[in-house]
């Protein structure tokens, strides 16, 4: 999960990227851009990360990630395995591609406070969602200067949607010093990649190469949470996948994420979501 510079693909005939995907993971990684980049998850469903924020997403999200925010789409195993299909329209666009003096005029106030939230990345939450995703869709397919028209339109249908929820945290900076780089890759790495097992403060704090008493000063530092948090956000944010999917039961969820003891389980799972997982999954069963 180490946050890689992408390149984005540009032409002389074009002022801005817009695209459809029916691949999973056409960008499989942790990354970041300078480029602004709207999100439209039509068809598809996984675990997504954006900054420090880990979620799942679902069918019909739409997401803004301001430029040089690492992010990363990780799809479900039925996508990866071609057992689904996806459905993703992706627009990436410079904040100055319409000119540097357009934002600054009194009448886009709105769109420039709005790609100034969107540093922490943005998910329009209501009854306009789908509107601003078919919108998102007709970029990818407009010709000429609707293409720019509709881009303005959907940040304004953004700026206007009745919630809007921040995902990165307030404490939540990529610009590291460069010393520090491989030190925070190598603790977000290790942490997705061992979640299901207890990690304890020396074990990450080896991978950090730095002593146990200092990781938890060095990491509370820089991501503004603590270790613990972290982890558990992690372990939740895949125990909401497994019950969306309602192939097991909530104890066996529980061990799967990761938490040893049930109670632990309920406790910070409701702190996190919000919601009991029993109630988390009724109120994706009815939807």
């Amino acid at each position: 999960m180490k946050p890689q510079l992408l390149k984005v693909s540009t032409n002389l005939v074009q002022s801005f990227n817009a695209r459809r995907d029916t691949r999973p993971n056409v960008n499989g990684h942790w990354h970041y851009h300078p480029e602004v980049e709207l999100i439209y998850l039509k068809q598809g469903s996984g675990t997504q990360f954006v900054g420090d924020h880990i979620s799942h997403f679902s069918d019909g999200d739409v997401v803004l990630v301001g430029a040089n925010l690492p992010h990363y789409w990780q799809f479900d195993e039925q996508y990866e395995n071609d057992e689904a299909s996806a459905d993703v329209s992706v627009v990436h666009f410079t904040e100055d591609f319409w000119g540097p003096q357009f934002l600054s005029l009194p009448e886009n106030k709105d769109i420039k406070n709005l790609l100034n939230r969107a540093r922490r990345g943005l998910q329009p939450i209501g009854a306009s969602v789908p509107k601003i995703g078919e919108m998102v869709e007709q970029i990818t397919r407009a010709e000429g200067s609707r293409k720019i028209i509709l881009l303005m339109e959907v940040l304004m249908a953004i700026a206007a949607a009745e919630e809007t929820k921040v995902l990165a945290s307030l404490g939540f900076q990529h610009n590291f010093q460069e010393s520090e780089k491989d030190r925070i890759n190598a603790i977000y790495n290790y942490s997705i990649e061992n979640f299901k097992k207890k990690i304890t403060l020396e074990e990450i704090a080896s991978v950090a190469n730095i002593s146990p008493n200092s990781f938890c000063k060095f990491f509370k530092s820089r991501s503004k949470k603590t270790y613990s948090r972290f982890i558990n956000e992690i372990r939740v944010g895949s125990a909401c996948k497994l019950l969306i999917n309602n192939q097991m039961n909530v104890k066996e969820i529980c061990y799967e994420s990761g938490f040893y003891n049930f109670a632990s389980f309920h406790k910070y799972f409701k702190e996190i979501t919000g919601k009991s997982p029993l109630s988390y999954q009724k109120c994706y069963v009815k939807k």
